[in-house]
Formats: structure tokens, C-alpha cells, sequence
């Protein structure tokens, strides 16, 4: 009970967040619901799905409740026991599981296909749990190799240029893969086996030339790659390799020219063995803020787009107006009456 209430009732209180038309007590082991039936009807479900987590050994905590409460409205849908009940990888008292519809269909799409591309806002785990499914497969010698890249762009701002060896200079770029390595691994194994080549950190650049056999690779941050630079990439693809591409197509910070992973939806959509996993706003796992931040620079872009339609309607309509206006005196002429004064050489 303790686990399901969590601390200072906080998961409790998220329960009630869930269905604020129902009163929830909890007095000893007994939990009460009161209100209308359908409401409670409602209630009691979730809370008898959270329930049976928590007795498998689910450690529940706010983002589980709030992804549960939203899986529950949807009856058609899987129950949340189903879709948090695999756990893809358990490291250092940690395990790590799908906690959305969505992230378990992504992971599910990464065992059944050799080429993935997880495209989704920030916070939806596209690279963590492909990383995950990483670990994952070299730990049952599924693979031979671990390869994780990223194209070395800026975050929309010039960091000059930065001291130390060529090393020194791409791990800024690189630093969000080593920490979720340290979260999936042993931190003293991840040293060793990066010196004995069995888990490659690289920028972008070095794939190139390279085919990569019997790998599991993620590309991390692939809105930022050229299309050509995606191209390179993905055929670097070789016997035994299985790919992951992963980023968010609303957060391009390329300078200029089209972004590779934007390109690539419309040119490999519909191939067998490739797929596209979208995620959305509602597979958003961190803070609730986030999914809701997300929401918000949505609806803007989508306010924005409408007005930018809007103002290239009005002035398609208005170079309209200008050229008829401008032949109209022509046309004038041409229909006028002809001009009746009698030729030469007639009487």
C-alpha cells in the first residue's frame, strides 16, 4: 500500500488529479472510493491496475500514474500492466520499461525491423530506450558492437573554438550518451570495453567510408544531419546491423538547408523493414510541464503556419488584381471599336 500511495501521498493525490470528481481515502490498507458510479467505476480500475503493478515489483512513480490514468480512458487500448510490464533492461537497482503506448510500440517496432526511426518531442525516450535495446542485445551476444553518434551541431549558438585534443573537443557533443551509458552499465565496465572497441562514441563524421556488420547503432540528434549526410549513414548498414535513428524534427539547428531526417520520411516511407515511430506530447515522461510546453510551441507553430497561409492567400489575390489591372487597358483596346477611316486606294 505503501508503494501504491507513494511518498507523501503523492501518487494518491495523482489518482485524484485523475478523477477529481471522485473522493479517494485511504484509511489503513483500505482505499474508499466515493462519488458516481461511473466515476468510481473509473477510478477503481486504475487503481486496481496500479495495484497489480506494484505487487509484480513495479516501483510506481508520478509519470507511471499520469501515463496509466490516460491508457485507462482508452478502452480499446492495452492496460498499463501490459505496456509497463517488460522491462527492457534492469542496471544498478534500476529498471528501465516502456511506459507508454507509444514507447512500446516504438520498442516493439526496434525487435520486428532493422532500420527504426523514432521521431518525437523532447522527453518522449527515443534515444534512452534505444540505447536501452542496445545494451539490451549486446548483453545477449546479439551483437558483437555498440556504435552511438550524433552530428556535431550547435544548440543555435557559436562556441568558438575549443581547447584541448580532437577528443576533447567533440565530447560536448557527445556527453548525453556517455551519461545514459553510466545509468545502463557498470561506469567502471563502460571504459573498458569503449578501449576494446565494443562500444563506439563517435560524431557523425567518422562514419563515413565504413560498413558496419553484426552493430546496433543509434543515431542520435538526426534532425540535425544533412541529406546527405542521412544518406551516408544509412547505407553504412551491413550484415547483422540494426539501425536507430532517432530526433525531433521541430528542433532543427542547422544553419542553413533542408534537415536530413525531414527528408527521409517522405523519401523511405513505405519500405519494408523500415518504420517510422511517432511520437507524441502524450509519451512525454519527464516533468508534466514538458508535455505541455510541447503542446504549446505546437499550437503556435500551427497558429504561425495558418497566418503565413493567410498572408500568401492575400497576396497571390492581390498580384492577381495588379495583372488583370494591367492587362485590362490592353484588352480594352484590342475590343474597341475599329477604327473606320477608309484605305488607301479605295473611293
Amino acid at each position: 500500500m505503501v508503494q501504491l500511495l507513494g511518498p507523501q501521498d503523492r501518487l494518491l493525490r495523482m489518482v485524484e488529479s485523475a478523477h477529481p470528481d471522485v473522493d479517494v481515502h485511504v484509511r489503513g490498507n483500505e482505499i474508499t472510493l466515493r462519488g458516481a458510479e461511473a466515476d468510481v467505476r473509473a477510478a477503481r480500475a486504475l487503481v486496481d491496475e496500479l495495484l497489480q503493478m506494484t505487487k509484480a515489483g513495479h516501483a510506481l512513480g508520478e509519470a507511471d500514474v499520469a501515463s496509466s490514468a490516460r491508457m485507462m480512458r482508452d478502452e480499446s487500448g492495452p492496460r498499463p500492466s501490459e505496456v509497463m510490464g517488460e522491462a527492457i533492461l534492469s542496471s544498478r537497482g534500476k529498471t528501465i520499461r516502456p511506459k507508454t503506448v507509444g514507447q512500446k510500440d516504438y520498442i516493439d517496432a526496434i525487435d520486428q525491423n532493422t532500420i527504426v526511426f523514432g521521431i518525437g518531442p523532447a522527453g518522449t525516450g527515443k534515444t534512452y530506450l534505444a540505447m536501452a535495446k542496445a545494451v539490451q542485445a549486446l548483453q545477449r551476444r546479439e551483437v558483437d558492437r555498440i556504435i552511438l553518434t550524433r552530428p556535431a551541431v550547435e544548440a543555435g549558438e557559436r562556441l568558438g573554438f575549443l581547447p584541448g585534443t580532437l577528443t576533447d573537443k567533440i565530447d560536448p557533443y557527445l556527453r548525453p550518451l556517455y551519461d545514459a551509458l553510466n545509468e545502463m552499465m557498470d561506469p567502471e565496465l563502460v571504459p573498458k570495453l569503449m578501449a576494446t572497441g565494443t562500444i563506439e562514441v563517435a560524431p557523425l563524421a567518422y562514419m563515413r567510408g565504413r560498413t558496419l556488420n553484426n552493430s546496433f547503432v543509434v543515431l542520435d540528434e538526426a534532425q540535425n544531419t544533412t541529406p546527405e549526410q542521412m544518406k551516408m549513414f544509412l547505407t553504412r548498414l551491413g550484415f547483422g546491423t540494426k539501425m536507430v535513428v532517432t530526433g525531433d524534427i521541430t528542433q532543427v539547428d542547422l544553419p542553413q538547408g533542408a534537415s536530413g531526417l525531414r527528408l527521409v520520411t517522405r523519401v523511405l516511407e513505405g519500405i519494408d523493414d523500415i518504420h517510422f515511430a511517432r511520437l507524441t506530447s502524450d509519451d512525454v515522461v519527464r516533468h508534466s510541464l514538458v508535455g505541455r510546453i510541447v503542446d504549446a510551441y505546437s499550437e503556435y507553430d500551427e497558429r504561425r503556419l495558418a497566418a503565413r497561409h493567410e498572408r500568401d492567400e492575400a497576396a497571390e489575390f492581390a498580384n492577381r488584381a495588379e495583372r488583370r489591372a494591367a492587362n485590362f487597358p490592353k484588352a480594352s483596346r484590342a475590343t474597341g471599336p475599329r477604327d473606320r477611316t477608309p484605305k488607301r486606294g479605295r473611293s
